[in-house]
């Protein structure tokens, strides 16, 4: 009779882990889609940016070359969120040079 309590307990515990963990995983995921989504319009921004500008910058083009590296390594959030920054630096810095 003791196995029922027991089991009993373990489902319990599980169930409540389960309403407190899945929302958390969710809303993780969620986080991560989009700051790789706001980071790779970064990245295009500044590609689009660095083909209107007149002059090349290597400053900028090695910060969009990490932002790329960084993106195709992948990463978790705080990846997403220095390719973000890298690229939208280069945008700033072509968008203020030379442009046609």
């Amino acid at each position: 009779m003791w196995w029922i309590w027991a089991a009993g307990t373990v489902v319990l515990f599980g169930s409540g882990f389960a309403m407190i963990a899945v929302p958390r995983l969710r809303e993780r995921a969620v986080q991560r889609r989009v700051a790789w989504s706001e980071a790779h319009t970064a990245i295009a921004t500044a590609m689009i940016s660095r083909d209107a500008a007149r002059t090349d910058d290597p400053e900028a083009t090695e910060m969009l070359h990490r932002a790329e590296m960084i993106a195709a390594a992948r990463g978790g959030p705080d990846a997403a969120r220095e390719a973000a920054g890298l690229a939208r630096r280069a945008d700033r810095i072509w968008g203020g040079r030379g442009r046609h």
